[in-house]
């Protein structure tokens, strides 16, 4: 999802979609941690994904 997207949405839907993204990340950790998923680097694009989301409730809390 790009940058543009997630300016448009709002507040509250930008927390509920981190909200799910950190669950995500939690349950690929423990498959990756088991070997039950190989592809480690869904691990990464998922954290950055949380960084966007982050970055743009943090600037719209500023305004």
């Amino acid at each position: 999802m790009s940058s543009k997207e997630l300016l448009q949405k709002t507040a509250a839907e930008l927390r509920r979609e981190a909200d799910a993204l950190r669950s995500e990340i939690r349950d690929l950790r423990f498959k990756i941690a088991t070997r039950q998923h190989t592809k480690v680097h869904a691990m990464g694009e998922k954290r950055r994904q949380l960084a966007r989301i982050e970055t743009v409730l943090a600037t719209k809390s500023e305004t």
